[in-house]
């Protein structure tokens, strides 16, 4: 991608789950950079919405999404998978098939790549076998390959979403609350883990984020929304107090 080209912007983005009554109300957005986004806010703010208007798991009211040259927003059918496949989705609740293996999970990553009957089959090219191994390896999950996705704990089950969304060869990292369930020490290796993706893929990861020290500590770039708007864009180091009291309302969270 060009030095000149965004990888992602966002036009004066709406979305109404119920009319007149807006979730977001005017979102706009550029991503020029690879690397941890860290979006941060509190619940209702509308940050999940946010991501599932950019993977189109719902359907904006209003404005543009520029991806791939083209408008998210007004994609349907053939154009719409295309660019689907390209935006990797990690989800707070994994959303992995729990009866299926780890590495077959993985592999699902590659279903938007194959057609209907090859889908249908699971029959997947040896080099897609070798890179799914070879993610697994990455996120430190090869001795589970053969397991269940059920039988693993909730730190391996976010590792394996890593390695799916990674597996789609994706232009852009969404993840939605990555470490809202997991203890400290896990969170952080899932951080780092997306940080370490994005940088070798020289894409950009937008992460939905509620820990803020986290945020500071991978992001460099936070996107603070509050009340369906974007109200601070910038370096993790000019983030404020008054910034955050603004983002999350009074201050008596603080410390």
């Amino acid at each position: 991608m060009s030095s000149t080209q965004s990888f992602l912007e966002i036009k004066g983005l709406k979305k109404e789950y119920v009319v007149g009554n807006p979730i977001l109300k005017g979102i706009d957005v550029t991503i020029n950079e690879p690397g941890i986004i860290a979006i941060i806010g509190p619940s209702g703010t509308g940050k999940s919405t946010l991501l599932r208007c950019i993977n189109r798991l719902i359907d904006p009211t209003e404005g543009e999404i520029i991806f791939d040259q083209s408008d998210l927003c007004k994609a349907k059918g053939q154009q719409l998978r295309k660019l689907r496949r390209q935006v990797g989705m990690v989800f707070q609740e994994y959303n992995l098939v729990e009866r299926l293996s780890v590495i077959e999970n993985v592999l699902t990553g590659r279903l938007g790549y194959m057609s209907a009957w090859q889908a249908w089959r699971r029959k997947f090219s040896q080099q897609d076998i070798n890179t799914a191994f070879e993610l697994l390896e990455a996120v430190g999950l090869t001795e589970h390959a053969a397991k269940r996705a059920d039988s693993l704990s909730g730190g391996q089950r976010q590792r394996v979403g890593i390695a799916r969304a990674v597996m789609q060869d994706p232009h852009i990292l969404l993840a939605d609350e990555p470490t809202s369930s997991l203890d400290p020490k896990t969170a952080v290796e899932i951080m780092e883990l997306l940080e370490r993706f994005a940088l070798e893929k020289n894409i950009p990861a937008l992460v939905n984020i509620h820990d803020v020290t986290l945020a500071r500590r991978f992001a460099k770039r936070m996107i603070g929304m509050s009340e369906g708007k974007v109200v601070y864009d910038g370096g993790p180091e000019g983030i404020t107090d008054d910034h955050l009291k603004q983002i999350y309302g009074g201050e008596s969270w603080l410390v």
